[in-house]
């Protein structure tokens, strides 16, 4: 089922302050994993302060259409027990596998 930007704006703008996993695809063969909290949504892109205790910095930005085209993966931490559960809750949860 074809997804929107702006349905994806939505559904995360639903999770902001929560603590989410990054999974982004950084090469051939090459995945980075960054763990953080949802800042901030805005028009195009949203905002994921990282944990200063994995990462090397502080923020990181991605666009909505990374996670239309898959080019990174979103697993939010609330979402992991209910995952098995309801498959059409969001695309976004869909996208993180």
């Amino acid at each position: 089922m074809p997804t929107s930007l702006k349905t994806i704006k939505s559904r995360l703008d639903s999770h902001l302050g929560e603590n989410l996993t990054i999974v982004a695809q950084a090469g051939r063969k090459k995945v980075v994993r960054r763990r953080g909290t949802l800042s901030e949504t805005f028009h195009s892109v949203f905002v994921v302060d990282l944990d200063q205790n994995e990462n090397s910095f502080e923020r990181v930005s991605y666009s909505y259409a990374d996670l239309l085209t898959k080019s990174i993966d979103i697993q939010f931490d609330s979402d992991e027990p209910a995952e098995a559960d309801s498959e059409s809750d969001s695309d976004v949860e869909a996208e993180a596998e």
